[in-house]
C-alpha cells in the first residue's frame, strides 16, 4: 500500500471511531455539579444551561441598575485669544476679512460633552469622572425615565478622575452599593452601563482582564485600575461596572484604544477608591491624602534578588524626607515595605495609595524588609496638602519662586508629557531664579540630570539641595520655545 492511501485510511478508520465513541458498559453521563457559595447545586457541564443562567443573571443586574444610572450632558464656556484683535485698526485687514469696528479682545465658545454617572444615595448624588463634570458651567441630568434635573458640582478630584454632582429631586431616588474592589478576581464577570455615543442606558458584560493596572495616565494621579473587556466606548465615561449581584466594583473611565473606539481594553477606577473620595467629597468638598515623607519605586527581580527576597513585590524607598513622619518614625532609604496594616504591598503605587486613603493622624503598621528580616514599625500619618504648602513656603524663600504644574495645553505646546515639567507661577524680582534670567511662565523640565516630574518631584529634588549649591537647570523659554540650561545657586 502506498503512503498516501495508507495515511488516508488511517484517518477514515479514526472519524468512524470518534464517530461511534459510546460509553463503557455501566456507565451513564450526567452533568456535573458544582456548589455555589449558597450551597445551591449548578450544573457546569452543559453550556445550555451555564449560559442561560450568566444571561438571567445580566439580565436581573441590568432590571435593578439601570433607575440608577444616569445621562450626563455638560456645557462649558470657554474664552479665546481673538486671532484677528492685532489687526483692529489695519483698514485692509478689516475690509478683506470683513471685520467689525467694534472687535472683542476674546471670543467665547460654548463645548458639549456627555457621559455616564451613578446616584449613589438617595438624596441624589451622583458620582461620574472628572473628565466629564469638571469644568462644566451648566450640567443637565437625564434619569431612566426620562426625568430631567439640572445639577451642581459638589466638588471634585482630578488626582483620581473622579466627581461628585448633585441634583434635587425632591423624592427619594433609587441608588447603587458598593462591592469590595479588593476582593475582585480576574476572569470574574462584570456588567457595564452607560450612554456611549449618547445612547441611552446600554448594557454590556464582560469580565475582569487585570487587577492593579497603573501608569495608564497621568503618572502624578492614584491609579489602580481595573482593566476589562466589557465593551465601554466615550460616553460611558462615569458610568458604573458592576457584578453580577449589582454592586459596583468600579466606576469606567477610560479605554486604550487607536482607532477611539472600543478594541477591548477598557479601565475602570476601584470601587473601594471610588467610594473613598466620593465619601470625601460629599463630606468636604475636597479630598484630603495622607502623607508620610517617603519617595518610593518598583522592585525589580535584580534588586529583590539583591535585598534577599523571593519575588519583586514591595516598595523600595529611595528618599526619605528629613523630619517627615517617615524619617521621625526610623524608615530607612533602602528600606522595602512589604505590607501595610497587613495588607500585602505589591508595587510602589500600591503604597502610594495606601497612604493617600488613610485618615491624618492615623498610626500606620507598616512591614518593613531590613537587613533580610521583616520588622515592623508604625508611622502616623501626614497631612500632604499641609506638607506642600510648608515646602513651597521654604523653596518661596530659598529661591524666590512658587511653580504650578502645567496646564494639558502649555505639554501639547511643547511636546512634554504630563506631568513632567513645572511652570513658574511667581517670581521674586530680586531672588537668585530671577537673577538667572527665569520669568513667570518659563518652564523647569530637569534639575542636575533628574526629570522633573511635576511640583513635588521639583519641590522635594530642590529641599534635598544644601545650602549655597549651585544647580543646573534645564529649562524652556515661554516666549522663544527654545530649551537650555541655566545655573543657579541657591540661598
Amino acid at each position: 500500500m502506498t503512503m498516501p492511501a495508507l495515511l488516508l485510511a488511517f484517518a477514515c478508520a479514526w472519524i468512524l471511531a470518534a464517530c461511534n465513541h459510546e460509553p463503557a458498559p455501566g456507565t451513564t453521563t450526567s452533568p456535573s455539579t458544582a456548589k455555589s457559595s449558597q450551597g445551591q447545586s449548578l450544573q457546569v457541564s452543559q453550556s445550555p444551561q451555564l449560559s442561560s443562567a450568566l444571561g438571567t443573571a445580566i439580565e436581573q443586574v441590568a432590571d435593578k441598575a439601570i433607575p440608577s444610572v444616569v445621562h450626563i450632558v455638560v456645557k462649558e464656556k470657554q474664552e479665546l485669544a481673538n486671532p484677528f484683535y492685532a489687526y483692529k485698526d489695519n483698514p485692509f485687514f478689516r475690509r478683506f476679512f470683513g471685520l467689525p469696528k467694534n472687535m472683542p479682545k476674546k471670543l467665547e465658545r460654548e463645548l458639549v460633552g456627555l457621559g455616564t454617572g451613578v446616584i449613589i444615595d438617595a438624596q441624589g448624588h451622583i458620582l461620574s469622572n472628572y473628565h466629564v463634570v469638571g469644568g462644566a458651567t451648566q450640567i443637565e441630568v437625564t434619569l431612566s425615565n426620562g426625568t430631567q434635573y439640572p445639577a451642581t458640582v459638589v466638588g471634585v478630584d482630578p488626582k483620581t478622575d473622579l466627581g461628585v454632582i448633585k441634583i434635587n429631586a425632591k423624592k427619594p431616588l433609587p441608588f447603587l452599593t458598593f462591592a469590595n474592589s479588593d476582593k475582585a478576581k480576574v476572569g470574574q464577570w462584570v456588567v457595564a452601563i452607560g450612554e456611549p455615543r449618547g445612547l441611552y442606558q446600554t448594557v454590556t458584560q464582560g469580565i475582569i482582564s487585570a487587577k492593579h493596572r497603573t501608569g495608564i495616565t497621568d503618572p502624578g494621579g492614584y491609579q489602580d485600575f481595573l482593566q476589562t473587556d466589557a465593551a465601554i466606548n466615550p460616553g460611558n465615561s462615569g458610568g458604573p461596572l458592576l457584578t453580577l449581584d449589582g454592586r459596583v466594583i468600579g466606576i469606567n473611565s477610560m479605554i486604550a484604544s487607536v482607532s477611539g473606539g472600543f478594541e477591548g481594553i477598557g479601565f475602570a477606577i476601584p470601587s473601594n477608591m471610588a467610594a473613598h473620595v466620593a465619601q470625601a467629597l460629599i463630606a468636604h468638598g475636597k479630598v484630603e491624602r495622607g502623607w508620610v515623607g517617603v519617595s518610593v519605586q518598583d522592585l525589580t527581580a535584580d534588586l529583590a534578588k539583591s535585598f534577599g527576597l523571593q519575588t519583586p513585590n514591595g516598595a523600595l524607598i529611595s528618599e526619605v524626607q528629613k523630619d517627615g513622619p517617615a524619617d521621625k518614625a526610623g524608615l530607612k532609604k533602602g528600606d522595602v515595605i512589604i505590607t501595610c496594616q497587613d495588607r500585602q504591598i505589591a508595587n510602589a503605587s500600591a503604597f502610594r495609595n495606601d497612604v493617600a486613603n488613610s485618615s491624618i493622624g492615623q498610626q500606620v503598621k507598616l512591614g518593613v524588609w531590613r537587613n533580610d528580616k521583616k520588622q515592623e514599625i508604625s508611622v502616623t500619618i501626614g497631612n500632604l496638602a499641609v506638607a506642600r504648602e510648608a515646602v513651597a513656603a521654604k523653596l518661596k524663600d530659598r529661591l524666590g519662586v512658587v511653580v504650578r504644574p502645567l496646564t494639558p495645553k502649555e505639554a501639547e505646546e511643547y511636546g512634554l508629557p504630563l506631568p513632567e515639567g513645572v511652570a513658574i507661577q511667581w517670581i521674586d524680582p530680586k531672588g537668585p531664579m530671577s537673577e538667572a534670567g527665569f520669568e513667570v511662565g518659563d518652564i523647569i523640565v530637569g534639575l542636575d540630570d533628574h526629570p522633573v516630574q511635576g511640583v513635588d518631584s521639583f519641590n522635594q529634588l530642590m529641599t534635598s539641595m544644601p545650602h549655597h549649591h549651585k544647580v543646573v537647570l534645564l529649562a524652556i523659554n515661554h516666549k522663544s520655545g527654545q530649551s537650555g540650561y541655566v545655573q543657579v545657586e541657591i540661598s
